[in-house]
């Protein structure tokens, strides 16, 4: 190549920056060839890392003094390609990325292409792609299953992966592998980068992104300063419950918010984000035009002007969810508060990384607890944080759904021969292991829908010709399978729009269809901060107007609430552990020493080597509680195996409930836990048939499988303009459920609804590991008088189920002033 420009060099001497040395190994990696994961943290310079290394070893020199250009050239063909895990992110990269080439008159253009890619830019892109194209997994398939797809990337070079640990875990990250085998197979030397800013097991992300071998792993020296505290309530309730979304604290979170330029305040649901945005502007309405609400189901008009008024200086706060987590750059965001547990360390550094947003600043974060319990997790949180207790994330392991849609893909991208793509698709981790009879199942699949669907044409999606190649037959199934594409089955979605009586009324974004189901016109509802009445529901669009009611529903969205991560649940554990011992360091600990005390008094307190149980005796029957601390989908399927174990030994049923830090077994006649809670209870022994045995597994899966027939094209969602309601889209996916159970029972995807119930909705490995941790433990059994601290949250939940908000409000209220009185008296 001769001797490549250093427009790194260049660049940042004109700036007056220093280079660090996590950087310089990258763009020294990239000039050998080599392939490699960058891990470093938020705001540390990982951007201009790859994007220089791709700009020294590929872009030309700029024509000198003496050979001045005549007219400016065509820019250069397509080089590198830079995959982003969300559509926001593109446009915010596109502009760091540009910056620097018209500096250093560098002759390379940089496109978008995602779904909110104009038909136009796309019809260019078709004649010419950009020098460098910035997509989504689900966009590079598209181009892949274009005909002239090899020749298209002809020219590709480079890979850059952008957040790879949000890719990682998911079945969007192994469509990437599958589009990434196929470009490693047209370019053997094809250069790939992942960069990652919060990953606890990097070896495993760099094994799956580069699965042949031969990368190099970065780890950014950067120690960045991240400061992590609480914002203590006035009082702490002593009988904490969930679900009362901490407005309590709003009066310190208008002063914090007060007190700097900038803040993102984060919550952990798009129904909470509605709240604490109307609340905000309810305490000061001077604040309106200053403050804005920014979540996912907000329409895109809305999300890009928030986000470039971010960046502009102009927004005082910035209410959000998980929709602001990644990568877009908001230097003048000066401090992040955290609304509520962020359940996870890795999403708690990630949302801190906000704030502070360059190499050098110190991100902060504030936690907000909604309730008193949170407070431990508060300090558990910064021990972890201070520890780089990061969670891992495990690629899927051969999901069939997404390879049976990627051969259709591949038919259309040019046709395939068996054993070729076989080989191809080997080279991905995820398929690493996958069998010649999987493989032979899954081209039957496309070829006419397996045993039971043999009859029907619209399942003959691909099928070999006379030279053996593998094609889509069918030009109307080709445009159906286009339109199918994606891995992402998101929550079944309405869409919202102002009522016109001429139409085409402004579009506000979308809500869940179940939510809009349960109203009928005339009901009020909060979105986008604003009161709406819903007018009419036609064509799956909503019509509403704004509305005057004082009272009003909140959409309530799927995946709200998410389990405690094993690292966190430890490091709470541990504070627990501290407490037993008389341990109560920080001001969190303080501040929960006259709960704990309580729950000390009256029972015990869960530590490292021990696992807390009460039983309690009430007007409702015999209660259980216990405590493993191990989030509340572990929870889900260990109280079910225990009541199932129980029920087993003598005829009882009972009522569960659940949260993140333990399970109430409740029976209506009496159990002996002292004899019931013994080793057998917790044996590991046939988990995985007693776990499928104790639930209805039949449900569980079926609503797993709905998601599988959407992926592997079994189920159409509706072309433009005319899509099916999520009624028709179930009704479908549950037929087909039922009759493969009936006439296909070997019917793979079958299977692999069962291993994701048990993986993914269960967590039964995790399960296993709080299994074995219980036989080591000592049973810390108490008989209790009356509800603990710990307990009464589990009572609450439970009481949620079966209570109107109002009657519940005043149960609790009731509840709670007696065991306040109790406490008060000293009584244990």
């Amino acid at each position: 190549m001769g001797t490549s420009p250093d427009y790194a060099k260049r660049w940042f001497t004109v700036r007056g920056w220093k280079p660090f040395a996590f950087q310089k190994q990258v763009w020294a990696a990239v000039k050998q060839g080599q392939s490699g994961l960058l891990h470093a943290s938020t705001g540390a310079g990982k951007t201009y890392a790859v994007w220089f290394a791709a700009l020294n070893r590929f872009a030309r020199p700029a024509p000198t003094a003496e050979t001045p250009r005549k007219r400016k050239p065509p820019a250069e063909p397509l080089t590198l390609l830079w995959i982003t895990p969300m559509r926001a992110l593109a446009a915010d990269t596109a502009r760091a990325l540009q910056t620097p080439l018209a500096d250093l008159q560098i002759d390379w253009s940089v496109g978008l292409r995602t779904g909110d890619t104009s038909s136009s830019e796309r019809a260019r892109q078709s004649r010419r792609l950009p020098t460098t194209l910035i997509t989504t997994p689900e966009s590079l398939t598209l181009l892949l299953a274009r005909a002239d797809a090899q020749t298209a990337l002809a020219t590709l070079r480079m890979v850059v992966v952008d957040e790879w640990h949000e890719l990682l875990g998911n079945k969007r990250g192994v469509q990437l592998q599958l589009a990434l085998a196929r470009l490693r197979r047209w370019h053997p030397q094809l250069i790939v980068w992942g960069v990652s800013a919060t990953l606890g097991n990097q070896s495993h992300a760099q094994e799956v992104l580069i699965p042949q071998g031969g990368g190099i792993s970065v780890q950014g020296q950067i120690s960045k300063t991240l400061h992590v505290d609480t914002l203590l309530p006035a009082h702490i309730e002593r009988f904490p419950w969930a679900g009362h979304i901490g407005l309590k604290m709003l009066p310190q979170v208008v002063a914090e918010i007060e007190s700097c330029a900038s803040s993102l305040v984060f919550t952990n649901t798009r129904a909470q984000a509605e709240i604490w945005y109307q609340a905000l502007l309810d305490a000061r309405p001077d604040w309106a035009g200053i403050i804005a609400l920014h979540h996912s189901s907000l329409s895109r008009d809305t999300r890009d002007w928030v986000e470039q008024a971010l960046k502009d200086g102009l927004l005082k706060a910035v209410v959000c969810t998980s929709s602001l987590d990644l990568g877009v750059d908001f230097l003048p965001v000066e401090r992040v508060l955290q609304i509520g547990s962020a359940k996870g360390v890795a999403r708690l550094m990630q949302r801190a990384g906000r704030s502070g947003h360059a190499p050098g600043r110190a991100s902060r974060v504030t936690l907000v607890p909604t309730h008193s319990l949170e407070l431990i997790e508060a300090a558990a949180a910064q021990d972890a944080v201070a520890q780089r207790r990061l969670e891992p994330r495990l690629s899927p392991e051969r999901p069939l759904d997404v390879l049976v849609q990627h051969l259709v893909s591949m038919a259309l991208g040019g046709g395939f021969l068996s054993e070729d793509l076989y080989e191809e698709v080997r080279g991905a981790w995820a398929y690493r292991h996958l069998s010649l009879a999987q493989w032979a199942w899954a081209l039957a699949f496309v070829r006419h829908g397996g045993l039971s669907l043999t009859a029907y044409p619209d399942y003959r999606r691909a099928e070999p010709d006379d030279q053996g190649v593998w094609r889509v037959p069918d030009a109307r199934l080709a445009r159906r399978h286009r339109m199918s594409i994606g891995t992402i089955v998101s929550d079944a979605s309405i869409q919202l729009k102002f009522w016109s009586k001429g139409g085409g009324g402004k579009q506000l974004g979308s809500v869940e269809e179940a939510f809009i189901a349960r109203l009928k016109p005339g009901d009020g509802f909060l979105f986008a901060g604003r009161l709406l009445e819903l007018v009419r529901v036609e064509n799956m669009t909503a019509y509403v107007k704004r509305s005057t009611a004082k009272k009003a529903a909140i959409p309530r969205w799927n995946g709200g609430r998410m389990p405690l991560s094993s690292e966190l649940a430890h490091a709470v554990i541990m504070r627990f552990s501290a407490a037993a011992q008389g341990e109560f360091s920080g001001p969190e600990m303080q501040a929960l020493r006259p709960l704990l005390s309580v729950q000390q008094r009256w029972s015990g307190l869960p530590t490292e080597h021990s696992l807390l149980a009460e039983t309690l005796k009430s007007r409702e029957g015999w209660h259980l509680f216990l405590f493993p601390f191990a989030g509340r989908q572990v929870h889900q399927g260990l109280a079910s195996l225990l009541a199932w174990r129980v029920s087993q030994r003598q005829p009882l049923t009972f009522s569960i409930s659940i949260n993140d830090y333990g399970l109430e077994l409740l029976s209506a006649t009496e159990v002996d836990w002292s004899v019931q809670l013994n080793p057998a209870l917790f044996d590991s022994a046939h988990l995985l048939a007693d776990v499928l045995a104790s639930l209805n597994a039949g449900e569980l899966a079926l609503r797993r499988f709905r998601e599988i027939a959407r992926i592997a094209g079994l189920v159409f969602a509706g072309y433009p303009g005319a899509p099916k309601s999520t009624r028709q889209v179930q009704a479908s996916s549950g037929l087909f459920f039922e009759v493969f159970k009936q006439y296909d029972a070997d019917n793979l995807l079958l299977a692999q609804a069962g291993e994701e119930v048990l993986r993914e909705e269960l967590d039964v490995n995790r399960l296993e590991q709080t299994l074995a941790r219980i036989q080591r433990s000592r049973i810390d059994l108490h008989a209790v008088k009356r509800p603990t601290p710990l307990s009464f949250p589990l009572l609450v939940e439970r009481m949620r189920e079966s209570m109107s908000s109002e009657k519940l409000a005043d149960r609790i209220r009731r509840m709670v002033s007696d065991l306040e009185k109790t406490a008060e008296t000293g009584k244990a």
